[in-house]
């Protein structure tokens, strides 16, 4: 059973599949990066490090990273210097033995798997195709290199 692994699409890749003449469809994405002859496989990632696309994935990733890290960070830092300078507000009980602390400690937890979540979705609708693509593109123009 194969599982939804975002890297591998074999309808895409073009394998055993046949163009009608009887010879095998060449693998690779629609309107792929032909071949680059003369370069090396360094020049060929500093190029595609540079290029647009790479940049807006960048962008992308960096635009929900960072803002969510501080907001976390802030969360988090918010509950250790409440525990320090207000122990009597974080030892008010809310229910029966469960008191602030508690609280704010399991919200520190349901807050890290929604962020992970919500990472996860941001990563598979915004930056899994884009990097996806760039991939294919690095993966043709070195393919040229040893021919």
């Amino acid at each position: 059973m194969r599982l939804g692994d975002p890297w591998y699409d074999a309808l895409a890749s073009g394998w055993g599949e046949l163009d009608g003449t009887g010879g095998f469809v060449p693998a690779g994405p629609p309107g792929s990066v032909p071949p680059q002859r003369g370069h090396s496989a360094a020049d060929i990632y500093v190029e595609v490090q540079r290029s647009e696309a790479f940049q807006e994935v960048r962008r992308r990733y960096r635009r929900f990273v960072v803002p969510a890290t501080l907001a976390f960070l802030v969360w988090y830092l918010a509950y250790v210097v409440t525990a320090i300078t207000a122990p009597g507000l974080m030892a008010r009980p809310v229910a029966g033995a469960v008191n602030v602390a508690m609280v704010a400690g399991l919200g520190q937890f349901l807050t890290t798997f929604l962020l992970t979540g919500a990472y996860a979705r941001h990563a598979r609708l915004r930056r899994d195709r884009a990097a996806l693509d760039l991939r294919w593109d690095t993966q043709e123009m070195t393919r040229g290199i040893g021919r």
